[in-house]
């Protein structure tokens, strides 16, 4: 069987990790072949490829980023794109098709399937937020960085007695922002699910100088004030798939506080550091085992599946549940954290 390969969306660390295992599993247990697609879905769509062996997979386990690269190619927004993904399919001899990435990739993936093509989906996201898997890979490294930033702003915040607002990703779910805030020890945390209220976000500051120290806000790029305002847009321009591109809420919330308290405020944007660089043991881990067991789904011919991690099983689930709904923080997770706001 001739297996096609690709990675699409955002980069996200682990994803060489899923192509090694798919690889080195598929040639030296299966005996399989490989063919790597090149940009995300543009690749069959424009039938660019490279090749795809146990060679072209060595050493690369702990690298970041994806060695077939990426893009956010909509098919379904070319016109007669299904068709000449298809033709492509079937030009390179291509049995079957391993699709990695978050909600816009498997969702073209979920299309596909249903229309015949044979696919198989690995979720990658590190927002976490897909349906079907309790993790996704990607997400532990994002956290772990920026609580690493965190930790390392702290010192700064305390030495010159200011605020410092901290943004990271997460465009309508909050997990980054929740994992790293609490584990980071910030005093505020502002996630999309939660509309927060400003007045209340700046006694939680005065309340923090009022014990000598200097408070921490972490507030995910998607995070809205409950005035009805709406998301902090960088630009109006959209991709393919309809998203527009977020940022600058960070800068906003800093301005408002330093307005309203009189505290000097700080804004500091993580953006693309989150998801670049090695991934961490967790993500190596967790990106290996769905690998090896997206293979094994192609072997099996279970086509019009994902691979989700359930407690520690990977298990098979329909691409459609993957990729139904988003995954929220829960508001039950978030009043856990309330706790230690101010």
């Amino acid at each position: 069987m001739k297996v096609g390969v690709l990675t699409g969306g955002g980069d996200c660390p682990g994803l060489n990790a899923v192509i090694r295992a798919v690889v080195r599993k598929g040639v030296q247990e299966q005996g399989h072949s490989f063919v790597g697609f090149r940009d995300g879905w543009r690749g069959p769509l424009e039938n660019d490829t490279t090749p795809l062996g146990v060679d072209e997979v060595r050493g690369i386990l702990p690298r970041g980023g994806t060695i077939l690269g990426s893009s956010r190619t909509n098919p379904f927004a070319i016109e007669n794109g299904v068709e000449r993904i298809k033709d492509n399919l079937a030009a390179q001899g291509c049995d079957a098709l391993v699709a990695i990435g978050g909600e816009d990739t498997l969702g073209v993936a979920t299309q596909l399937a249903e229309l015949g093509v044979k696919v198989v989906g690995v979720p990658k996201t590190i927002d976490n937020d897909l349906s079907g898997t309790d993790f996704t890979f990607g997400f532990d490294t994002a956290v772990n960085i920026a609580t690493e930033a965190i930790d390392r702003l702290h010192t700064t915040a305390e030495s010159h007695h200011r605020v410092l607002v901290v943004e990271v990703m997460g465009r309508h779910a909050g997990w980054i922002a929740l994992h790293a805030g609490l584990a980071g020890g910030a005093n505020i945390i502002l996630i999309p699910e939660r509309p927060f209220d400003i007045d209340t976000v700046c006694a939680q500051v005065e309340s923090r100088f009022a014990t000598h120290f200097s408070p921490i806000v972490v507030v995910s790029e998607g995070a809205v004030p409950a005035d009805g305002t709406g998301m902090t847009l960088h630009s109006g321009e959209k991709d393919a798939f309809g998203h527009v591109r977020l940022g600058g809420i960070g800068d906003r919330l800093a301005s408002e506080i330093e307005h309203r308290t009189g505290q000097e405020s700080r804004a500091v944007v993580l953006g693309h550091v989150q998801r670049g660089g090695t991934p961490t043991a967790f993500d190596r881990w967790l990106a290996t085992r769905f690998g090896l067991h997206a293979i094994q789904a192609v072997h099996e011919g279970d086509f019009g599946t994902m691979m989700a991690l359930r407690g520690t099983d990977i298990v098979r689930v329909p691409l459609a549940e993957g990729t139904g709904e988003l995954k929220l923080v829960s508001p039950e997770l978030y009043e856990e954290a309330e706790v230690l706001f101010g």
